[in-house]
């Protein structure tokens, strides 16, 4: 059965987190951290079906290499406690092919994200979970500055705001039930709380 889930939080130096070793991780990949000068290895982990990275119109294309991209995030970050990206987590239908998914991701990653100018990192898992059926997924790594031809530029703290975060909820919701009217499935989901 569909169900909803949609979560966002930020990658952080505070914590002692590596944008670099976060999007390895979440695209099964090795990636070289200049910062930390050390390799960030996780091309062992399974379950990764999709990777790709999505760039805002006059982005620069050397942007494209995942590599490249966080390394520059890490390098423009001088504070000890920098916010160095945002994560969007959310569960793509069971009951779509896993290509329907992928689509269905892409599309609500131009629309939410990139087309506000974010540079998006998105990555496709289909899991097992514990019921033995496919738990499919997407992380999106997302810049925290504004972006133009000549590279990253200042913080856009409108992107912080609670207000993008219920937007993100609810299209999510209806993007996702849209789609599956489309494929002919009975099944929807809800952004609301149960309460609500």
């Amino acid at each position: 059965m569909a169900i909803y889930h949609l979560h966002a939080k930020l990658i952080s130096r505070a914590s002692g987190r590596s944008a670099v070793a976060a999007a390895a991780y979440r695209a099964a990949s090795r990636l070289h951290d200049a910062r930390l000068e050390r390799a960030h290895d996780f091309s062992n982990k399974s379950g990764v079906v999709h990777s790709e990275i999505l760039l805002p119109d006059g982005t620069p294309e050397r942007f494209l290499d995942r590599s490249v991209l966080w390394n520059e995030v890490e390098a423009i970050e001088k504070r000890k406690d920098a916010q160095l990206a945002r994560e969007v987590e959310f569960s793509l239908p069971r009951e779509m092919t896993q290509a329907q998914g992928i689509v269905l991701a892409q599309d609500f990653v131009r629309e939410q994200f990139t087309e506000r100018g974010m540079v998006a990192d998105l990555n496709v898992h289909r899991d097992i979970g514990e019921d033995g059926q496919a738990k499919p997924h997407a992380h999106v790594m997302l810049s925290t500055r504004s972006v133009d031809e000549n590279g990253f530029g200042a913080k856009e703290r409108s992107w912080n705001n609670r207000e993008c975060l219920l937007t993100w909820r609810e299209r999510w919701a209806s993007l996702v039930n849209e789609r599956l009217v489309e494929l002919d499935l009975d099944v929807r989901i809800d952004h609301r709380s149960f309460a609500e």
